[in-house]
């Protein structure tokens, strides 16, 4: 029914439009004296560090420890409406994890339960299947999360 069209030779522009291509030039070939040269000798490192870095890393170390709060993530077991039902999940947690933190937010008329302070995703993955038993509904928000808890 159809033709075809492997067969066919490839349809020629109607224009001739090699004069828009770009012309490389060949590279040149490296003499053979150059590729033959010893490699030079690497000089060993020697102490850089002068009384202004000294004084800049100084700086930043103070600065850093004076950090309090970094993105994290935090475990949200309870969203929802229940005092109570809020309350029951946090000493379930807390009797089962006493190492783990808690905060709980109210804003009217929401209650949400947050546990925990992890620094990376894999920490916060591992404290949500140790937490999965005893809230219903638990999932991982990024926030802001407290880096040191013992100072």
């Amino acid at each position: 029914m159809g033709k075809s069209t492997a067969s066919a030779p490839a349809a020629m522009p109607a224009e001739d439009v090699s004069k828009y291509r770009p012309v490389f030039a060949a590279p040149k070939p490296m003499p053979a004296a150059a590729t033959t040269a010893a490699p030079k000798a690497v000089a060993a490192p020697t102490n850089h560090v002068t009384t202004q870095v000294e004084q800049r890393l100084r700086d930043q170390a103070f600065t850093n420890q004076n950090v309090k709060y970094t993105q994290g993530y935090r475990i949200l077991a309870y969203h929802g409406l229940e005092r109570e039902e809020v309350m029951s999940i946090r000493r379930a947690v807390i009797s089962r994890y006493p190492e783990e933190t808690d905060y709980i937010v109210f804003k009217s008329p929401v209650y949400r339960l947050y546990i925990g302070d992890y620094l990376t995703k894999l920490e916060a993955a591992r404290g949500l299947a140790r937490v999965r038993p005893l809230a219903p509904k638990v999932s991982l928000e990024a926030t802001q999360v407290l880096l040191n808890k013992n100072p």
